[in-house]
């Protein structure tokens, strides 16, 4: 069966971490309406972009993959997806700590 759709991603949770070694938090979403996909890392990149590392699991010294886009296709609209999410959590928590942090200095 071939089909050319353009997959949906819905339900994108990004849930930040303290950032250490370029990952900034774990991200789950609806694919197609029909798979939940939970635990991708998200990782920074020095061009300012986010890699997203889906999970594995190690077996007999080898790591298995649980999960992962098998198209690039599939895997940039995922990336875009997340990465409009991502930006979108880290930009309301910027601007939640300098709302902070200017409450905290008029004291």
């Amino acid at each position: 069966m071939t089909y050319n759709q353009r997959t949906t991603i819905s339900e994108i949770q990004f849930y930040p971490v303290k950032p250490k070694d370029g990952l900034l938090g774990f991200v789950s979403f609806v694919l197609d309406g029909k798979f939940w996909m939970g635990s991708v890392a998200v990782f920074s990149r020095p061009d300012g972009r986010y890699r997203l590392v889906y999970p594995t699991r190690k077996v007999g010294g080898q790591n298995i993959n649980i999960f992962h886009p098998i198209t690039h296709e599939a895997g940039q609209q995922i990336e875009e997806a997340v990465s409009e999410k991502v930006a979108e959590v880290l930009s309301e928590n910027y601007e939640s700590d300098e709302t902070t942090q200017n409450t905290w200095q008029e004291f």
